[in-house]
């Protein structure tokens, strides 16, 4: 049955699948660790990490609520088909089997299993338990018309119980003041920086670009169909879903900052999780902790495995939905078993080129009305921010490359010539030039056709 509207129950449904999309790996664990290394200053940091892991996923919504896109390519297409489809790959291969989609699994088995075996054991416990794992996301995606009421109905409202235990606990007795926690070097001075890049590592505002797609599937098969009430739809869901992620940031960001009078730093958030589950529940924290960690991790990947499959499905039509996901979830189960810390540790230097170029083609996708999706706009600012977004990325290639001459030449060259590099936004500044000369372009083009005309 066609109707002409989302309702409010079809609204928290959609919100809901959003929500359980963009909730997942990184979710959990950034928020905690950015709270142990801003300290005091965790409310700035919270600031920035909100601004790139919360409005960022939601302007990316409302770009395609706008533009009326079906998801990345769409999105990109202005600046060229061989473009969109280039960045269509790098953002799927990143929230795919290469980074975040893998991340999905080690982390909830980092968090409440690898604790509990030797190192030579762990090797077949991961092996084990991403092996079980993918192939629950498998059986979960094949059937794509399920999503929403599997992800919305079941799944959200049993992950939010477990995760509002914990935070109650903290809340009514709390680890420490959040106020007076000891603040590391680089949040001193730079904490609302600092903390927005920490937010790429969600890597939410490019899966809210890959998931376009999904949502306006189920959308139109809640019978909204058409393209006005659909963007519409897409808009107002958006809001209600990032919402909910933004509270519970800030109660992990919180929660990472007070932990600072129980224990000390630790190398990533999952320990600190783990450290305050068992504070307050001991052993059966570690079990309710570990169901957490997994179902909500399950949901992201699931978003993720479905979006990927549907993207490609429809710009590769000769290769069927199922088997696209089958090749995501088998790569992901491989790369999983790298363990987390080599995920990470080359996931941040792909983060910095591509949220740059993903950043600028949300605002142009915002902006795209006032411009007429013209697009010489699009493409002399994507120009303007892909070297700076190239030079940002080698910066944060892994300490070991960094002894290399040619890099060394390349990255002084850089300090010394684009300006906030060293606070990792080198591409900024150039971002901003290229809109600006692109919007004067386009007025000018439009000042142009008037006298061709009259002469």
């Amino acid at each position: 049955m066609e109707t002409t509207k989302a309702s409010i129950r079809q609204s928290i449904i959609i919100a809901s699948l959003i929500f359980g999309m963009l909730f997942g790996a990184g979710n959990l664990i950034f928020p905690v660790h950015l709270g142990q290394l801003a300290g005091s200053n965790w409310l700035i940091a919270s600031s920035g990490f909100l601004f790139s892991g919360v409005l960022l996923p939601l302007m990316a919504l409302l770009a395609i609520s706008i533009t009326r896109s079906n998801g990345i390519y769409d999105l990109a297409l202005p600046n060229g088909r061989y473009y969109a489809l280039i960045f269509l790959i790098l953002i799927h291969a990143t929230l795919g089997p290469l980074f975040a989609t893998p991340r999905t699994a080690t982390v909830p088995y980092e968090i409440g299993i690898a604790p509990y075996l030797s190192t030579a054991a762990n090797t077949w416990g991961l092996l084990i338990y991403s092996a079980i794992f993918f192939s629950l996301v498998y059986l979960f995606s094949n059937h794509e018309g399920k999503i929403t009421t599997l992800i919305g109905k079941v799944l959200n409202p049993l992950f939010l119980l477990l995760l509002f235990l914990i935070f109650l606990l903290a809340f009514i007795n709390p680890l420490g003041s959040g106020n007076t926690a000891n603040i590391t070097a680089a949040y001193t001075s730079h904490a609302f920086s600092n903390g927005f890049l920490q937010g790429y590592n969600t890597m939410d505002g490019l899966a809210a670009l890959a998931f376009g797609i999904t949502i306006i599937t189920a959308i139109r098969e809640l019978g909204i169909k058409k393209t006005r009430q659909i963007s519409l739809a897409t808009a107002k869901s958006g809001f209600l879903g990032i919402a909910g992620v933004a509270i519970i940031y800030l109660a992990l960001i919180w929660l990472g900052a007070t932990s600072l009078h129980q224990f000390k730093l630790a190398a990533n958030g999952g320990i600190t999780l783990a450290q305050i589950s068992h504070h307050y529940l001991g052993t059966a924290g570690d079990a309710i902790l570990a169901t957490l960690a997994t179902i909500t991790c399950m949901t992201s990947a699931m978003g993720l495995v479905i979006a990927f499959s549907q993207d490609f499905h429809r710009r590769f039509p000769k290769i069927s939905y199922r088997t696209f996901l089958r090749i995501n979830c088998g790569l992901s189960f491989l790369f999983a078993n790298l363990g987390l810390n080599q995920i990470i540790a080359w996931s941040t230097p792909i983060l910095m080129f591509l949220y740059p170029l993903a950043i600028t083609l949300i605002i142009l996708g915002l902006l795209s009305p006032l411009f007429k999706n013209d697009r010489l706009v699009y493409r002399i600012t994507t120009g303007f921010t892909l070297i700076p977004a190239f030079f940002d990325m080698l910066n944060a290639l892994p300490a070991g490359l960094h002894e290399s001459r040619l890099l060394q030449t390349l990255l002084a060259f850089a300090q010394q010539y684009f300006p906030f590099f060293n606070l990792g936004f080198g591409w900024l500044a150039f971002g901003i030039a290229g809109l600006i000369l692109g919007l004067i372009c386009h007025a000018l083009k439009g000042r142009k056709r008037p006298e061709l005309i009259s002469d």
